[in-house]
């Protein structure tokens, strides 16, 4: 990596240089992917700043998820695509071993509770009918990446919670289709943004005050009836989304 020098007259931090040349060189291919960064020695030489200054933009990298640490290797550029493929029926487990990286979850919330209208009506479900709700911290590569929440009419998916929901990779749509014969054929995708909350924040490593993307999905059946409601809030970073798009309606990764 050819050295790149912090101005010292830039009213940015020394931090957010180091941190900005370092992702500029990681962009543009001078640090490839999979790459080993310069150690921390090499760094504070090649900056010219402290330690402190190099670990902070270290330490932003890493929240971003575009570098890694491997324990006694050192730090390395995380392999990315250039986005996750915005589908309503691809869960967020076969999105990742698709992209070459590893899924994983927090369990934040598995219960069910009577639904509020907002919930019982998109899902055709009377006022008050019980819900399965299932809330998890999404992780790529042991990095949190989404926020995601499930509703599902309680009737149509009994036992689904007697499941070890901690099990870091298992995927909601993969129980449903081998357990309940539950097979989401269709669905529709609403998009937005809003500032993330202070445990949205927190839970994704993000500094307030953050901008979150939210996508709020609906899945249904082949005959129609509503499988799950699910809102997930996206790190506007980590977990980029790319629709592909022709002339013909047809939709292909690319």
């Amino acid at each position: 990596m050819p050295q790149s020098l912090v101005d010292r007259e830039d009213p940015r931090p020394l931090h957010k240089q180091v941190y900005e040349a370092l992702l500029t060189s990681i962009r543009n291919g001078k640090l490839p992917l999979r790459g080993k960064l310069p150690s921390e020695r090499e760094l504070v030489d090649l900056f010219d700043v402290s330690r402190i200054t190099i670990r902070h933009a270290i330490r932003e990298l890493v929240q971003q998820g575009v570098v890694t640490s491997q324990p006694g290797k050192g730090l390395y550029v995380a392999e990315h695509s250039g986005g996750f493929e915005l589908q309503v029926l691809k869960s967020f487990t076969a999105t990742a071993i698709s992209n070459g990286r590893v899924p994983g979850h927090r369990l934040i919330e598995a219960r069910v509770l009577r639904a509020p209208l907002e919930i019982s009506r998109p899902l055709f479900l009377p006022p008050g009918a019980d819900v399965v709700v299932l809330s998890r911290l999404r992780l790529l590569d042991e990095i949190p990446v989404v926020i995601q929440t499930d509703w599902l009419p309680a009737a149509r998916v009994p036992g689904l919670l007697d499941l070890d929901w901690t099990v870091g990779n298992r995927s909601l749509y993969a129980e449903l289709r081998q357990h309940h014969h539950i097979h989401p054929s269709r669905g529709q995708t609403t998009l937005s943004a809003r500032l993330a909350s202070a445990d949205e924040a927190e839970m994704l490593g993000l500094h307030s005050p953050a901008a979150v993307l939210t996508v709020d999905q609906i899945a249904f059946d082949n005959r129609n009836r509503p499988v799950n409601l699910t809102a997930l809030v996206h790190h506007p970073q980590r977990y980029p989304l790319t629709l592909a798009q022709s002339e013909t309606g047809d939709i292909a990764q690319y």
